[in-house]
């Protein structure tokens, strides 16, 4: 039997829908408890002893997974041991975020758009999630005082786009939703809202009526959500997206490139072309941040240019993502290809890849392979 603290987490949607998180392995589908090691007990036994990122999914993501331990659904969401192995190369603030936050919650590292981080919990947690740090550190999942973040907008006319991240956006009620959308207009008029949001995948039902009208009366807004498997694309997923785009809602897919997930040229391109046939369009194709605890789940850099190479013979134009990285600590996003490696040199951290940013300032991303196996 569960005890209280292990019974499953409610996140307040709204009145009608609530987002049920799975917290317990006994609250899991019975073959996947089942499949649990005791060292997949133990290391969750230790995530909630130490405050580390919390073992929380959906039923409905945790019913697309299978039993196996390398299942690519489980892997996602499933706490693995190898979080704790030491990583010399890791950063609790992978992209450098604290180098631009203009305000507590908003980061203004690119002139004409700015992020926002509008929530500060997760309809169920990535395990390769690069604010893990922040995610675990985070009191408040509300937006209770904004007046810094607003009047920094309002004081930047040349900002003309802004990302609401987190956490998930979609974790806010309507109610809550409808009067941060308000209140960014009104502090930069006109501004694109981009929504960035996994709930799509893990939660379909969020995405409702009431919920699609919300986002088309706050047009010019899109979704930018992340997908990184073709067995994400469940039937209500595909009828929560379809039913965006048809209310003309631009959706952009992201996909990160995971090892021993994604990390196959033919499934990335199934991927690709299934979402281009629900009218989605793909993005970006990231090469992993360096977060602590997710080293396991990184393609060395070399052989995730090989497969973006091998990809661009699969799919069309439309079909490709973009394959970015987001520069260690601060450097920003680079498109990666096999030109994009300055050189090779060794650290404290062991040997890395010298990528050099569009002002010629050196980066540095871990060459080795030894970390991953």
């Amino acid at each position: 039997m569960s005890t209280p603290a292990e019974k499953p987490v409610w996140v307040d949607v709204k009145a009608i829908l609530k987002i049920s998180l799975i917290s317990s392995i006994g609250d899991l589908p019975p073959e996947l408890a089942a499949s649990v090691s005791l060292e997949e007990k133990n290391y969750i036994a230790e995530i909630q002893r130490r405050g580390l990122l919390p073992f929380a999914v959906t039923p409905h993501f945790a019913s697309l997974a299978r039993p196996e331990q390398d299942d690519p659904i489980r892997r996602q969401f499933f706490p693995d041991p190898r979080e704790a192995l030491p990583d010399p190369c890791a950063l609790n603030d992978p992209l450098g975020e604290y180098r631009f936050r203009a305000a507590p919650r908003l980061v203004h590292q690119y002139r004409d758009r700015a992020l926002l981080l509008a929530a500060g919990t997760c309809a169920g947690y990535c395990r390769h999630c690069f604010r893990r740090v922040w995610l675990s550190s985070v009191s408040s999942n509300g937006m209770e005082e904004l007046q810094p973040e607003l009047a920094y907008l309002a004081a930047h006319p040349e900002i003309r786009e802004i990302l609401l991240s987190g956490g998930d956006p979609l974790t806010l009620d309507n109610a809550v939703l409808s009067d941060l959308f308000r209140r960014l207009r009104e502090a930069r008029p006109g501004v694109l809202l981009r929504v960035c949001t996994r709930v799509a995948i893990t939660e379909p039902l969020r995405l409702d009526s009431e919920t699609i009208a919300l986002f088309a009366a706050f047009r010019p807004l899109r979704l930018a959500v992340q997908i990184n498997h073709p067995r994400e694309l469940s039937a209500p997923s595909r009828a929560a997206l379809a039913a965006c785009v048809n209310a003309s809602i631009p959706i952009h897919v992201q996909t990160v490139l995971l090892r021993g997930i994604n990390d196959d040229p033919a499934l990335l391109a199934q991927l690709f072309q299934n979402c281009l046939d629900l009218g989605l369009s793909p993005y970006y194709l990231f090469q992993m941040d360096l977060a602590p605890g997710t080293a396991h789940f990184r393609v060395p850099l070399k052989r995730g240019i090989a497969i973006y190479r091998e990809l661009g013979g699969l799919i069309s134009g439309p079909g490709l993502s973009a394959y970015a990285v987001d520069l260690p600590g601060g450097g920003g996003k680079i498109r990666l290809h096999e030109n994009v490696i300055a050189g090779e040199k060794t650290t404290p951290a062991g040997n890395v890849y010298v990528l050099k940013d569009s002002n010629g300032g050196e980066w540095y991303y871990p060459a080795g392979d030894e970390i991953y196996s």
